[in-house]
C-alpha cells in the first residue's frame, strides 16, 4: 500500500516514530516503538506502534504483527510484575489515529477494557481518560524500562 508523503506528516504516530513528537518511550527497535500511552487507562498503559506507517491492523506484514506481538508479551510480562496484575489487556485498535497500534493495559478491575454491550446500563457517559502528568509518565518509564532489562 502506498502512503502519501503529506499524510505521513499529519500522522501524529509517524511523527512518533520519527522523533518529531516526544514519547516516554521503554521500548524501540529498528521496527517498533513502545511508548507510554499520555491518557492511561491504568499506570504503565503501554502502546506499540510499527515505525512505518500502515493505517490499521489487517494491513500490517504478519512478519510485523507477529513482533509487536511478541514485544507485547515481554512488556506484559513486565507490567505483571510491576503492578502486581494477573492479566494485561492486549489489543489493536484503530479508532482514534489510522495508524496499526496496539495498546496493553494492566488489568485491574474487569472493566477496565470493555464494550457498551456488555453493560446494562444504558445513560452512561463515557469520558476520555485524564491525561498523565510528566513526572507520572516519566516514572511509569522509569520503572518499565528497568523491568524490560532484568525480565
Amino acid at each position: 500500500m502506498k502512503v502519501e508523503a503529506e499524510h505521513l506528516s499529519s500522522c501524529l504516530f509517524c511523527n512518533m516514530a520519527q522523533g518529531h513528537v516526544g514519547t516516554e518511550a521503554i521500548f524501540k527497535n529498528e521496527n517498533i516503538l513502545a511508548f507510554l500511552d499520555i491518557c492511561p487507562i491504568r499506570r504503565g498503559h503501554v502502546q506499540i506502534i510499527p515505525l512505518q506507517h500502515f493505517a490499521y491492523f489487517e494491513d500490517l506484514p504478519g512478519d510485523l504483527a507477529a513482533e509487536i506481538f511478541a514485544t507485547g508479551q515481554m512488556v506484559a510480562r513486565a507490567q505483571k510484575r510491576i503492578y502486581d496484575v494477573e492479566r494485561v489487556a492486549f489489543l489493536f485498535s484503530g479508532g482514534d489515529i489510522a495508524h496499526a497500534h496496539a495498546h496493553l493495559v494492566p488489568m485491574v478491575d474487569k472493566t477496565d477494557i470493555t464494550s457498551r454491550l456488555y453493560i446494562k446500563q444504558t445513560d452512561l457517559t463515557f469520558v476520555s481518560a485524564p491525561r498523565a502528568s510528566a513526572e507520572e509518565l516519566k516514572s511509569a518509564a522509569r520503572e518499565l524500562r528497568s523491568a524490560l532489562k532484568c525480565g
